[in-house]
C-alpha cells in the first residue's frame, strides 16, 4: 500500500480527495493535515510514500514552499500539488520546488487517481497551460506577456513610473499597455482591474 499524507484545509477538498482515496485499493491515507508548515514536521515521525499538497492551506501558507523544503530533506517521497487557482505563477513555481506532479482540482481533464497512480511509477504530470478563466470580457489568454508583466506589478501596488523603471519600458507604455488591459477586459479603472485578477486567482498577491 502507499501511504499518503494530505494537505488540504477545506473540509469538503479534504472529503473528496479522501473519497477517491477510499476508493482505491492501492493507498491507504495515514494522515490529513490543515496546513503546509506542518507538513516536513509530519513525514519525520510517520511513513509516508506520497504527498497530496495543497496550493495554499490555512494560515495562508505556501504548500509549495513546503513542496520544496521536503525535497530537500527528503528526495524519494513523491509530492502531487494540488489546486483551484488558477494563477499564471503556479505550474513553474511546483516545477522549480521539485513537485512530482500538478493537479486542477475543477478543470482537469485527468482523474486525481491515474496522477497519482503515475505519479508512483515514476511520471512527472503537468498540465500543458494553466486553464483559461475568464477576465471581464477578455479571455487570459488574450493578455500579452508584457501585459501580464504589467499587470503583476499593478496588483503589488506599483506606480506607473515605478513599473517603468522595473520593467525599463517608459511611463507612456505602462499607461498604454494598461489602456489596452481595460479595453479588453472592459473595467475602466485599476481598482475594478486589480479586484477581478485577484478574484479569479490569476495573479496571486505576493508572488
Amino acid at each position: 500500500m502507499t501511504r499518503v499524507l494530505l494537505v488540504e484545509d477545506t473540509k469538503m477538498g479534504r472529503d473528496c480527495i479522501t473519497g477517491y482515496i477510499d476508493s482505491s485499493d492501492r493507498y491507504e491515507l495515514v494522515s490529513t493535515i490543515a496546513n503546509a508548515g506542518m507538513a516536513e514536521m509530519t513525514v519525520m515521525r510517520l511513513p509516508v510514500d506520497l504527498i497530496l499538497m495543497d496550493y495554499r492551506t490555512a494560515n495562508n501558507e505556501d504548500g509549495i514552499e513546503a513542496a520544496a523544503a521536503i525535497k530537500r530533506h527528503f528526495p524519494k517521497i513523491k509530492i502531487i500539488i494540488v489546486t483551484s487557482m488558477t494563477s499564471v505563477d503556479l505550474i513553474d513555481r511546483a516545477r522549480k520546488a521539485g513537485a512530482d506532479s500538478f493537479w486542477y482540482k475543477e478543470t482537469s481533464d485527468t482523474e486525481l487517481l491515474e496522477v497519482m497512480d503515475r505519479t508512483m511509477n515514476g511520471e512527472s504530470i503537468y498540465p500543458d497551460t494553466t486553464p483559461v478563466i475568464q477576465i471581464g470580457n477578455a479571455a487570459s489568454t488574450e493578455v500579452t506577456p508584457m501585459q501580464l508583466e504589467v499587470l503583476r506589478l499593478v496588483v503589488a501596488g506599483y506606480s506607473n513610473p515605478a513599473i517603468a523603471e522595473k520593467l525599463h519600458i517608459s511611463p507612456d507604455n505602462v499607461k498604454w499597455h494598461l489602456k489596452e488591459l481595460y479595453q479588453k477586459t472592459g473595467y475602466s479603472d485599476r481598482v475594478s482591474l486589480v479586484g477581478a485578477v485577484i478574484d479569479k486567482a490569476f495573479i496571486i498577491p505576493g508572488l
